[in-house]
């Protein structure tokens, strides 16, 4: 049984013997006939030309409105009227809402008896003192009594007047936030109220490309809720750069006559920056990112390694400048006429062979559509 097992496992150890000096003479042959060649891989192509180029700055935006604020009881009171409806434009002035103002017209009425009192007694005491009856003493104090009588009915009638809440300035309301008979303490909000025209858009720029912008530049800004991009005139710059980004606050100024600028909007800002110029333009998909450099992969005729020439492809690093839908400006690295891999750059690699088939082609337009997407 043992020899048996003996002559079965010598008998393995031939076939497998075999078996690897057959491959190794295999491959020994294949190198020596110039490697293994992996099947080309497909990509898409487009020939690199130069286009006409405007440098823009992208940033991120706010819509802010030129007066905006959440309007609020002065004093606490119980809501008596109101006179406003929901997301309604309104005028300065308006009545927006009546707090209860009972005990303080009650109050008002025994003050405007105290003044009337008053007033008697200054006017007797006046008449006296010119007959010499009364010192001049009584007097002056006939005259301090009505006065002060006269700044309690100014005092409560002020305060009758702060609880009719107006429209501090021309706007359009928001969301009413207050019910008849709810009681209201002192500052409780009622109700948003925003100009929206003019609108204001905040964002921020890197403090090198300051110097390239100036009040009264041109600021384009689009957004999902736009079905056309607004344009508007750089109104101000914040007086420090934030030590923490290193970026200066920017605040451009747009009319908004139709009004869809609300505050708070998210917007993207586009400011141009320079005359216009001609520059290698190619999409965003060509570029291969990397944090030691930019690149691109070229497709050429590559002489192997058996002396035959094949369709491959050679890496070229590239300096980029802006960018503008989907595509990207290519300073330096390349020239017109150049055949540029567009989808496909992951998966290659210097002197990769390469096919192309340019039958469904990556997007390459300066202003996509949503709908492109």
């Amino acid at each position: 049984m043992a020899k048996r097992m003996i002559l079965m496992l010598a008998g393995v150890v031939v076939f497998l013997a075999a078996i690897g000096g057959f491959k190794f003479f295999q491959i020994k042959a294949a190198m020596a006939q110039g490697g293994f060649q992996p099947p080309p891989e497909a990509v898409t192509t487009v020939v690199a030309r130069q286009d006409v180029w405007q440098t823009t700055l992208n940033a991120i935006g706010t819509v802010a409105a030129v007066n905006g604020v959440t309007v609020s009881a002065d004093l606490p009171g119980v809501v008596e009227s109101i006179s406003f409806d929901s997301g309604r434009p309104v005028n300065e002035g308006d009545v927006l809402v009546r707090l209860d103002t009972k005990q303080e017209r009650a109050q008002l009425a025994s003050a405007e008896a105290q003044r009337d009192l008053a007033r008697l007694e200054l006017e007797r005491a006046q008449g006296l003192l010119a007959k010499q009856i009364v010192p001049q003493a009584q007097y002056d104090t006939a005259a301090a009594n009505f006065k002060s009588a006269d700044a309690a009915v100014a005092q409560i009638r002020a305060t009758i007047d702060r609880k009719t809440i107006r429209a501090p300035f021309a706007g359009v309301l928001g969301i009413r936030q207050v019910n008849l008979g709810q009681y209201l303490s002192g500052g409780s909000p009622i109700v948003s109220l925003q100009s929206l025209r003019p609108a204001y858009v905040n964002f921020t720029v890197p403090q090198q490309e300051i110097g390239r912008v100036a009040v009264g530049s041109t600021v384009e800004v689009t957004s999902d809720s736009l079905s056309s991009p607004e344009s508007g005139k750089i109104a101000a710059f914040d007086s420090k750069v934030d030590e923490a980004t290193r970026n200066v606050g920017v605040q451009a100024i747009f009319d908004n006559r139709n009004g869809k600028l609300h505050p708070g909007m998210f917007v993207e800002v586009k400011l141009a920056q320079g005359a216009k110029s001609r520059a290698i333009t190619l999409p965003a998909s060509a570029i291969s990112y990397a944090p030691f450099g930019d690149s691109v992969f070229i497709v050429e005729m590559i002489k192997g390694p058996d002396g035959k020439s094949y369709r491959g492809v050679r890496q070229q690093f590239v300096k980029l400048g802006g960018t503008r839908g989907d595509q990207v400006a290519v300073l330096t690295g390349i020239k017109a006429g150049d055949e540029v891999v567009t989808s496909g750059v992951f998966k290659l690699r210097p002197g990769a062979a390469v096919t192309v088939n340019n039958t469904v082609q990556p997007s390459n337009s300066p202003a996509p559509k949503p709908a492109d997407s």
